[in-house]
């Protein structure tokens, strides 16, 4: 299969034609790639439970890990959830469209395929216009994971896209770098009190705001019981992950740089190629000849959004060890660290 890379413009008038063949090959039970706000998803029929078992295959991903299905309105909604609570309304009201997830009760439309065999399903509603534009054409329901191989780290643009997903699919979307470049925020309402299952852009104290007290999952701290099935994308498996084995040393900043440096030197003298991930402030403290410098620890925002572009360049470079800073950054710091634990297989080394 030839896998086409197609710009769109973010004008209705320009990617008419676009939208128009790249719905048709979703109502056919195809698989396009589209950009969101957030990342790249690789996007099926959410109500097609065949499309919905097509994007597991080319993922490579485990069928019990949950799909989210994406909406362009919120007429959309009550044909795919058996009941929208209060709090739910009062979210949307807030926060969509934007970088939010919702676990919610799934009506008998949505196909298990799709949540994973759950009785519950992850809607959200993505602010970019391409999304929605692309959405509306296909029908209105999109099952939307991450258009990256699975354990990967996720795409960021088209480019990432075709590395991983050429061959796999008809049609890839391109929007351009995303905005955010870290995955949705996603929170369960179909317990007694809402429940932060995964971080994202939208932290767990923007959603207090509005729903006041939440609990916070176990396993965004990397706590999960494999036997356990889990209610929405990302908890679970290893994510986001280079080839190279990945490192996050943790502690003052002055000890940081001092064992980074102190394992460089080591690969070095077994002359093994290593690399440093920094924040601009601490770039000019090591001694190693790859340094990727994520951003600003006064910009969070570019921390997250360089993220897995950096991670994917670990693999261009062919590195085989990298060794990164936590980044508990007072907004994003949970959402940035989550990735990055799953991405090193929770490989955490405190000084």
């Amino acid at each position: 299969m030839e896998t086409r890379v197609v710009k769109a413009y973010g004008d209705e008038k320009k990617d008419r034609e676009l939208m128009r063949e790249a719905g048709e090959i979703i109502k056919k039970g195809g698989l396009v790639a589209m950009p969101t706000e957030t990342v790249y998803g690789l996007a099926g029929d959410a109500l097609n439970k065949e499309s919905s078992k097509k994007i597991y295959a080319a993922k490579g991903r485990p069928s019990d890990n949950p799909l989210i299905v994406h909406i362009a309105d919120m007429e959309a909604l009550p044909k795919i959830v058996s009941e929208i609570p209060e709090k739910a309304r009062a979210l949307a009201e807030k926060y969509w469209p934007g970088p939010l997830t919702m676990v919610l009760k799934k009506s008998e439309i949505v196909p298990y395929e799709t949540t994973g065999g759950l009785d519950t399903v992850a809607v959200r509603m993505p602010v970019n216009n391409i999304a929605r534009e692309f959405i509306r054409a296909a029908g209105g329901y999109i099952a939307a994971p991450s258009a990256n191989k699975s354990g990967r780290p996720s795409c960021t643009t088209a480019e990432h896209v075709l590395k991983d997903m050429a061959g796999e699919i008809e049609l890839i979307i391109d929007g351009g770098a995303v905005g955010i470049g870290l995955e949705s925020t996603i929170v369960d309402l179909t317990g007694e009190l809402p429940c932060l299952l995964r971080p994202g852009y939208i932290n767990p104290q923007m959603l207090e705001e509005i729903l006041g007290k939440i609990e916070i999952d176990t396993s965004i701290a990397g706590v999960m019981d494999e036997k356990a099935h889990p209610k929405a994308p990302g908890m679970k498996y290893k994510h986001y992950s280079p080839k190279g084995e990945l490192y996050i040393i943790e502690g003052p900043e002055a000890a940081v740089t001092a064992k980074i440096n102190e394992f460089v030197k080591k690969h070095k003298e077994k002359n093994e190629k290593v690399a440093v991930i920094a924040s601009e402030e601490t770039k000019d403290s090591y001694k190693c000849d790859i340094i990727k410098d994520v951003g600003s620890r006064r910009d969070e925002e570019t921390i997250a959004h360089n993220l897995f572009a950096v991670l994917r360049e670990m693999d261009e470079l062919e590195v085989s060890t990298i060794y990164t800073e936590a980044f508990d950054t007072p907004r994003m710091g949970m959402a940035i660290m989550n990735r990055l634990i799953r991405a090193a297989g929770h490989k955490i080394i405190k000084v």
